[in-house]
Parts: structure tokens; C-alpha cells; sequence
């Protein structure tokens, strides 16, 4: 670093707006949320997914109730121009989505976006170039006048073609690129030149897009910037204005809640903030930080843990630990005083009063999130070390979950005893909550027969005390369980290992499930020295442990209820 920044770097300049409105607003309704996760978070990732991936990312976009999603570039990529195809083909667009794709101001790569969009009800183009000093001088060599040109020309072809393909519902989004690097002159100006390109008005709206392509300075200088966009666009009443903020300064989320309060109709961002450098805007984020102060940000993030395990297996990216509602760890205290505020505020806490519980900005059951990993015990509380001592000592090694999970059985344990937990001690607690079946467990297994493919299985169970013989199918051991059993259950997460070596090598194999009318999602695991019985008997645990969570529900709802 060198001792003065400033011979090298400069400050955005401030916006001459003394009479700004956006710091007395407050944000009170949610806005039009575009995801660009199949897009801009798409390209950013160091394997794009393919059609299979970004097929069961958009379904769990739509459910999530995105109403708009950009879903490719399809003039750079035969893979997003199949994908874009098979959605319009195959009629997998629900009637009240609306699809993007983008394109750069040229021609060829205009017709091309058109010939992939051309047949769906509705699209949205999404039109631009790049307008900041640097961009025109150094990357375009054109003057303003010269970018104003290329605008209107471009704007006025997809204008051509769209017309020509009446029987879909043509929008126009433009972004002058690098908006929050262009001069605020300049910007108003590529705007209104393909407002007017595109005949906007009556009947026929335009989205204006305002990006933050690279943050450049501090959240209250883009908002600045888009209080005097809102004020100076014009026909503003069939203009909707959006926003791009990215997170190069770490301000992103801070950059489009201001933006809303200074006029943005719309955001577009990806989940968890994936996206180019340092990434888009957190939409999770963004959109809960709004649910904690009262406003519904009409998108369901009910069951958070799914949302970021299907994000996960899409793109191949971890959810950190600590992000912002949805990271395993933030709602869980080391801290003995965090511990002791939390257990006295849940014991305070109304079911019907406003939410205040300390340290917990959110319920964690508005999530999908349970309690029981709120308070856990580490080395910092003298009870730790859960982990540690039982992969040292007998070679099982948790997932991240499954420890938040089984470290609230032992705090309840060691509370009882009141008492160190030795290392055998944990682990006599590890198999009688994970692979010994309880005395009255609904499903006990005897025995598996497996098809020679592996795609079938028969087992041999007593259920609820009567002994009968299942069968089911699937593409391996777990499915076909799961389909034997005949119970709701969502396998989010399966692993398999050895414990310990040799001929005494054991196989340990731990699955995570959910099931319908459960909240949250439990682990199961089983012990084999063959891998496939592990894995059977890994189902039927976590099918117990669930089914005697739901178990509970439904005797404590029966409690409330007569009382």
C-alpha cells in the first residue's frame, strides 16, 4: 500500500442535491425483486451450471415467488439459448413469471436474444452498453455523442424485431453500465435516448436499470444519484426504475435499501449474494432485513435451510456459516451471557407479543429453523470439545449441522449431570440418539434384500408393532428406501465414511431429512461394516427421529388446545 492513496485514488464526486428527500423515507412495501441467479450469478461461478441445475434452480425460484427471473445471455451461450428454449417449449414458465435475457448493443447478438425469447407470453430484453468516461475513452473510443448513436440505433433494431413477434409481450430494460461511475448528465441523456427509441408510454412501459457495475462510494452517494434520476426521467409514470447495486465496497445491501428509499421500484440481485467480484445484492438479506422491521417482502423464505441447500447443489457454492439469517451457526450463542439472555427472553417471551427476544434480531421459526440449536455449548463454556473428542476417539466426524444438532443432546445431558462428559460417555449418547432404536420406535428394521442394479430393495420392518415386508424402488439404496417407507421425507444431505481401519473398519454413513409437517430438518445415521446396511439403517433412524418430533407437536398443540 502506498503512503498516499490519494496521488492514486480519488472520491466519487458528491451529487449537488441539497434538498434531497430519501433520508426521511422509510421503506414500507416490498419491491418488483428480479433474480438474476441464473445470469449474473451464473456466470460468476468457476463451473456454470448446467441445464439440469439451473432447470431446478428456477422451480425453486418460482416457489420462493419470483415474479420475475433473468434466466440467461442466450446470444453467448448455447447452453443458456437451450435453456431459454426448453422453458418457452416445454411451457414451464407459470403464468404470472416473466423471464429475462440479456444482450450487448450489437446486432447480431440482438437477433440471436429475440430468436431464442420469440414465443413465450411475456420476456423482458434487457439492452446495454456501457457508458462511464474510462469505458468510452479507453474500452469504446467514442465520444458522448457517438454512444448516444449507437443507443438509438440498437434499441431502434430490437424494436424492429420485437415488433415483428406480436404474439409475446415485449419489455424493454436498458442499463447504461457503469451508471454509478457516469456522469449523472450522461446517464439521463442513454436513458432518455432509448426511452424515446422504444416509443415508451401508454400500454408499452420500459425498465430503467441503474447499476452500481462496480461500488464505487459510500450507499448515500447512490442514492443521491437515484433521487436525481427519479426526479429528472421522464414519461416517469411508464418508467419503471430498477436498480443493480454489486457489493465491491461490502455495501450492497445498505446501497439498495437506500436506493428504494429514493425512488427504486425494483431490485435485482441473486441469493446470497452470488455474482461477478465481490457479488450482487443479497436478496435473502435485503428481503428479510425488511420482514424484521414489518414489511412483508412478498418472497417465502419459510424453510431457509432448503433455500440454501438447493442454492448450494446449483452453483456449487457454500452458504457461510455466519451469513445473515440463514448461516448455520447465526442463531446459535458460545457466549454463557448470550446463553443466559436467550433462555430468559424465551421465557418471557408472549407468543402473541411484538418479538424480543435479546440477541435474536428474527424468530428462527419464521424460517423453518428450530430452536434447538439456539443455545449450544463449546470449549469457551467448558463443556466443548463434542467434536473433537468424537472423531479422536472413535472416528466419527459430523457434519457442521449434525454437530449444532447433537451439541444441544449433550448440553442437555451434561445440564442433568451437571458434570464433564467424558469421551466414551459422548459417544454412548451419539449411539443412543442416532443408532440404537428406542425401545417404542415406530419402524425397526430386521433386514434388506437389494436388487442386482441397486434399484430396488425389500425390507423386513416391524412398524407401530407389526411385522410386514416393504419394497420400493429408486436410483440407489436411500431413494429406494425412502420409497419403501412411504413417508414424506426430503433427504437433503447424505454422507458416508469409515470408522476406523482395517479389518475392524466400520462404515458410518449420516443422512439429513425433513418431512412434511415437521419443521426444521434431523439427522439419522447407521453403522455397518457394509456400506449399503448403514445406509438403510440411516434412513429408519432419521424416519424415527422425525416422526417423533412430529410426534411431540402434535401432544403439545394437543395441550395448548385444552388448556
Amino acid at each position: 500500500m502506498i503512503a498516499k492513496p490519494a496521488t492514486k485514488y480519488q472520491p466519487i464526486a458528491p451529487v449537488a442535491l441539497p434538498d434531497r428527500q430519501w433520508p426521511t423515507r422509510s421503506i414500507t412495501r416490498a419491491p418488483v425483486w428480479l433474480s438474476t441467479d441464473l445470469r449474473d450469478g451464473n456466470q460468476a461461478l468457476f463451473e456454470p451450471m448446467n441445464g439440469e441445475r439451473k432447470m431446478k434452480l428456477f422451480a425453486e425460484l418460482v416457489r420462493i415467488g419470483f415474479k420475475e427471473i433473468e434466466v440467461g445471455f442466450p446470444a453467448a451461450s448455447q447452453t443458456d439459448f437451450d435453456f431459454v428454449r426448453r422453458l418457452i417449449d416445454e411451457h414451464l414458465i407459470p403464468d404470472d413469471v416473466t423471464i429475462m435475457v440479456m444482450t450487448q448493443s450489437r446486432e447480431d447478438l440482438i437477433a440471436r436474444t429475440v430468436e431464442a425469447v420469440k414465443g413465450a407470453p411475456r420476456a423482458i430484453v434487457h439492452l446495454y452498453n456501457a457508458t462511464a468516461p474510462a469505458w468510452r475513452r479507453i474500452v469504446f473510443g467514442m465520444n458522448v455523442t457517438q454512444v448516444m448513436q449507437l443507443i438509438s440505433h440498437h434499441v431502434g433494431y430490437l424494436k424492429q424485431l420485437t415488433d415483428a413477434q406480436p404474439a409475446t409481450q415485449w419489455t424493454l430494460q436498458y442499463s447504461p453500465e457503469t451508471f454509478s461511475a457516469t456522469e449523472l448528465s450522461v446517464s439521463l441523456k442513454a436513458c432518455q435516448t432509448a426511452i424515446a427509441a422504444w416509443s415508451a408510454g401508454p400500454g408499452r412501459p420500459i425498465i430503467i436499470n441503474l447499476p452500481t457495475t462496480v461500488e464505487n462510494a459510500t450507499p448515500n452517494v447512490f442514492a443521491d444519484q437515484i433521487e436525481w434520476m427519479d426526479r429528472h426521467l421522464s414519461p416517469r409514470e411508464h418508467i419503471v426504475l430498477s436498480v443493480h447495486p454489486h457489493n465491491d465496497r461490502g455495501t450492497g445491501v445498505a446501497a439498495a435499501e437506500l436506493a428504494m428509499m429514493a425512488g427504486a421500484d425494483r431490485v435485482e440481485g441473486c441469493l446470497f449474494g452470488n455474482g461477478e467480484r465481490c457479488g450482487n445484492v443479497d436478496i435473502v438479506t435485503l428481503a428479510l432485513n425488511m420482514y424484521t422491521q414489518g414489511v412483508h417482502p412478498n418472497l417465502d423464505f419459510s424453510d431457509i435451510t432448503s433455500v440454501a441447500r438447493i442454492a448450494e447443489e446449483c452453483t456449487a457454492l457454500p452458504v457461510h456459516p455466519r451469513h445473515p439469517y440463514a448461516g448455520d451457526l447465526v442463531f446459535t450463542a458460545f457466549s454463557g451471557s448470550h446463553q443466559d439472555a436467550i433462555k430468559k427472553g424465551f421465557a418471557a417471551q408472549d407468543p402473541n407479543a411484538l418479538w424480543e427476544v435479546p440477541y435474536l434480531p428474527i424468530d428462527p421459526a419464521d424460517l423453518g429453523r428450530t430452536y434447538d440449536s439456539v443455545i449450544r455449548v463449546n470449549s469457551q463454556s467448558g463443556k466443548g470439545g463434542i467434536a473433537f473428542l468424537l472423531e479422536r476417539e472413535h472416528g466419527v466426524v459430523m457434519p457442521r449441522r449434525m454437530q449444532v444438532e447433537f451439541s444441544a443432546v449433550v448440553q442437555r445431558q451434561t445440564d442433568t449431570s451437571e458434570g464433564e462428559m467424558t469421551g466414551d460417555a459422548l459417544w454412548a449418547l451419539f449411539q443412543t440418539t442416532y443408532l440404537r432404536a428406542p425401545a417404542h420406535a415406530a419402524i425397526t428394521c430386521h433386514s434388506h434384500r437389494i436388487d442386482d442394479d441397486g434399484q430396488g430393495i425389500e425390507l423386513d420392518v416391524t412398524i407401530d408393532g407389526t411385522r410386514q415386508t416393504l419394497r420400493g424402488q429408486g436410483n440407489g439404496p436411500i431413494a429406494a428406501t425412502v420409497d419403501a417407507l412411504g413417508l414424506p421425507l426430503r433427504v437433503d444431505h447424505y454422507e458416508e465414511r469409515a470408522t476406523g481401519t482395517g479389518a475392524h473398519a466400520q462404515a458410518l454413513a449420516i443422512v439429513e431429512a425433513a418431512m412434511d409437517g415437521v419443521a426444521g430438518a434431523t439427522f439419522g445415521a447407521g453403522s455397518s461394516h457394509n456400506i449399503v446396511t448403514a445406509s438403510v439403517q440411516a434412513i429408519v433412524s432419521v424416519a424415527n427421529r422425525l416422526m417423533a418430533r412430529r410426534g411431540r407437536a402434535q401432544t403439545s398443540k394437543t395441550i395448548a388446545a385444552s388448556a
